[in-house]
């Protein structure tokens, strides 16, 4: 699957074989070190490794590292033994549930169960209506409550047309979530928002010692930052000069009458700073 964890990869080549993860890299004659688990860990192979995970899997290596962006063919492609490692990853590196029928799909109905490393365009699946927008989640949130998340996919997905996506998504991503820290600007919406995913997704309360509001902040942030992200965009590529007509034109693509905002609002330091 595009995006998967390594470990997650290597977990599902075991399943079929019915070994364990520790078996079937023994088997392939891959050394395994240290000892983790998914999410909080990946599976790093060196490049002797890759080769016979490609073998077994009979998948060509080229193929399979742009499938797995975090196989990390690490050593000398000669002289070195087959090698893997787990990795400890912080939270913001970990992998997340994959959509679990685009997974079943994927392995012709044996499971249900991946792992990915999203790009940010591929936060929830459009057509299954699944997202798991936190690692700790060990289940995906439905989002059929909250169709506006379908149409926030599309147009993040033209947002990636734009010679500036990544920076204008960065900063977006950077304001919406100061916003909802400190419940500034669209709390009531946002407030909304999750409640109908927490009705529709009763295990959100119970998943991990996470609150809702913080497993799901990506997803209920989700349709603003993709729209304040194209506003984004389309602005001048240096310090805004008239920040108020600036600030009156983002409220309006966001629904709202108008934003208010004091000198610190990471909007205001955005239209008031270079940028590059």
């Amino acid at each position: 699957m595009a995006g998967e964890a390594t470990a997650s990869y290597a977990q599902r080549l075991a399943d079929a074989y019915r070994l364990t993860l520790p078996q079937l890299l023994d088997s392939t004659g891959i050394t395994l070190h240290r000892h983790g688990t998914l999410p909080a860990a990946e599976l790093h192979l060196n490049h002797n490794a890759a080769q016979h995970l490609a073998i077994l899997a009979r998948t060509p290596l080229p193929h399979l590292t742009r499938a797995l962006p975090h196989l990390a063919l690490l050593g000398d492609a000669h002289g070195t033994g087959a090698a893997a490692h787990w990795k400890r990853l912080e939270t913001e590196q970990q992998p997340v549930r994959a959509c679990t029928l685009c997974t079943r799909h994927h392995s012709h109905g044996a499971t249900d169960t991946a792992w990915v490393h999203p790009a940010p365009q591929r936060l929830m699946c459009p057509r299954h209506h699944q997202a798991a927008p936190d690692p700790r989640l060990t289940t995906t949130i439905r989002t059929w409550a909250a169709p506006e998340l379908t149409a926030a996919h599309h147009t993040h997905r033209r947002l990636l047309r734009h010679s500036r996506a990544n920076t204008a998504w960065t900063a977006a991503r950077a304001i919406t979530t100061r916003w909802y820290d400190h419940q500034q600007h669209l709390t009531h919406r946002w407030h909304t928002r999750l409640a109908r995913l927490c009705t529709a997704n009763p295990h959100l309360a119970t998943t991990s010692s996470a609150s809702p509001a913080l497993l799901a902040r990506d997803l209920v942030i989700y349709p603003e930052t993709a729209t304040l992200a194209r506003a984004l965009a389309a602005l001048p590529n240096r310090p805004h000069r008239d920040t108020d007509k600036a600030l009156n034109l983002i409220a309006r693509r966001l629904g709202l009458p108008r934003l208010a905002s004091n000198a610190n609002d990471p909007l205001r330091v955005f239209l008031t700073h270079p940028r590059h």
